[in-house]
């Protein structure tokens, strides 16, 4: 009988119960940070639009006025200091989003998941659409901006400690860089997806810009809301196991069945696993998160990586406009192939740190290599379109790939460490820790950007270079344990057992 199923029906029902929630879960978390990164985008395509070049914009005959440089650029970003007052409007957010992610981890590991992340998304998207609405009330104080920009970097620190959480929750070790890498692709179509909604009205009507991903991310908030499931036993799912010794989840296997990616357990260690000694459920401390070994390098290496990372989010469509002399929507459109890189970039470094067993190795080989790549990106980048297309993605699967598998994988497995074992309320806290330090660099990239700039685009890039290499430095104990282990002097192990 089964036979003669309709083949959809067939793939349908050759999942289990556990994997349908699992596949579930990893969409829904998918979508809820693809909406955060959304709503943070449209900053840096309106920037261009903000201070122009009104030279080479025709003047409205009914426009009284006697200020031929500036009459179509947004006041207060009109005057000669621009630079330094979009820099002051992103470390708003970002300075904000830095302390706030310290505090976010320990709220997230004591709050419900579901109310913690609807709640941060429908502020998201309140002051999302408040910076927008400057655009129709003709709001020209830069405090105004500076001060909705900083309530959206703290609100927006509900995010990734809680989808990184819950996503912990239900998948084991095993493939989980892969898994990870491919999740955590939402960073990049969040930030395309912004681009090119902001890109929409970017010329007609900046404040639309805003607005519209503001509504979407609080529609997401609503959504998650109404299905957000936290944990496998909410629904009588089997949890994941996330120790090498005891664990037989298919996820270990190397196996590319979609079905084993999904499964959960089998019976045999969801039975062994009811007679073992029940997990204690107290929240790990802050200083007790940061002993765990390996939390600090991959914390500090971050902090580097993100500054490049946010520098060209921040910054790419405005150099790109600049330097290669596009129009605000072209160059927006453009930057996105930075994040298409990104995609590829945090797939390949999570499926070669699975099949290596060497997180740090792989983000330091891909950090070495963006250095140069960054140079010559200035250097050549703009000489043709195919060269400009061409480093602009090779960039962006170098400078976020590392990045990708520091907050998702890295995270993951420091949080599920095996000295925690019995506690398994630290994946939020560890998550917040490493991404709160990585977004002190988010939030001083930009700065220095802005700082910098008005000296050359130049010196904005030797200043990415730097950061990229000593972020490859700060993993360099860890990379020396790995290849040991590799070598054969140590036993060779996934995650951060000898570290």
């Amino acid at each position: 009988m089964r036979s003669s199923l309709a083949p959809g029906i067939r793939l349908i029902t050759s999942f289990s119960r556990d994997s349908w929630y699992r596949g579930f879960t990893l969409f829904l978390t998918f979508l809820f940070y693809t909406s955060y990164h959304l709503s943070r985008k449209p900053i840096s395509i309106v920037k261009s639009e903000l201070h122009r070049n009104c030279s080479t914009v025709i003047r409205p005959p009914n426009l009284n006025g006697t200020d031929n440089e500036t009459w179509c650029d947004w006041a207060p970003f009109d005057q000669d200091n621009y630079q330094t007052l979009f820099g002051a409007v992103d470390n708003s957010f970002l300075v904000a989003y830095a302390i706030g992610m310290f505090f976010s981890g320990i709220f997230g590991e004591r709050v419900p998941l579901r109310y913690y992340l609807t709640s941060g998304m429908l502020l998201s998207g309140l002051f999302t659409c408040l910076f927008g609405l400057g655009f129709y009330w003709n709001i020209h104080s830069i405090w105004y901006y500076a001060f909705v920009q900083a309530m959206n970097g703290l609100v927006q620190t509900t995010g990734w400690p809680a989808v990184v959480a819950c996503v912990g929750n239900w998948f084991g070790k095993g493939k989980r860089g892969f898994i990870m890498g491919v999740w955590n692709s939402h960073t990049s179509v969040g930030n395309i997806l912004g681009s090119l909604i902001a890109g929409l009205f970017v010329s007609s009507a900046w404040g639309m810009s805003f607005i519209v991903p503001g509504i979407i991310i609080a529609s997401t908030g609503v959504l998650c809301f109404f299905f957000l499931v936290e944990r496998p036993e909410d629904v009588g799912c089997s949890p994941p196991q996330h120790h090498e010794d005891d664990e037989k989840e298919p996820l270990l296997q190397k196996s590319s069945s979609i079905e084993e990616i999904f499964s959960s357990p089998d019976r045999s260690n969801s039975i062994s696993s009811e007679h073992a000694a029940p997990e204690h459920t107290e929240a790990i401390s802050f200083c007790g998160a940061l002993k765990i070994p390996g939390v600090m390098e991959f914390s500090l290496c971050l902090l580097f990586a993100k500054l490049v990372s946010y520098t060209f989010l921040y910054w790419l469509p405005l150099y790109i406009s600049n330097v290669a002399h596009f129009h605000p929507k072209e160059a927006g459109d453009m930057s996105t192939l930075f994040d298409v890189g990104g995609i590829v970039g945090g797939i390949v470094a999570g499926l070669v740190s699975d099949q290596t067993g060497g997180r740090a190795s792989t983000c330091c080989v891909m950090l070495i290599m963006a250095a140069p790549m960054l140079f010559l990106y200035n250097y050549i980048g703009q000489y043709s379109l195919a060269t400009t297309i061409g480093m602009l993605l090779l960039c962006g699967a170098l400078v976020n790939g590392p990045y990708a598998l520091i907050t998702t994988a890295v995270s993951a497995d420091l949080g599920t460490h095996e000295s925690l074992r019995g506690n398994s309320r630290a994946l939020s806290t560890v998550t917040a820790i490493i991404d709160g330090t990585g977004s002190i660099g988010a939030a001083l990239g930009p700065l220095l950007a802005g700082l910098i700039s008005p000296t050359g685009w130049n010196n904005v890039f030797y200043m990415l270079i730097t950061a990229d290499i000593l972020a490859c430095l700060l993993l360099s104990r860890l990379v020396y344990k790995e290849v040991k282990g590799w070598c054969g002097s140590s036993p060779r192990n996934r995650g951060f057992k000898d570290i």
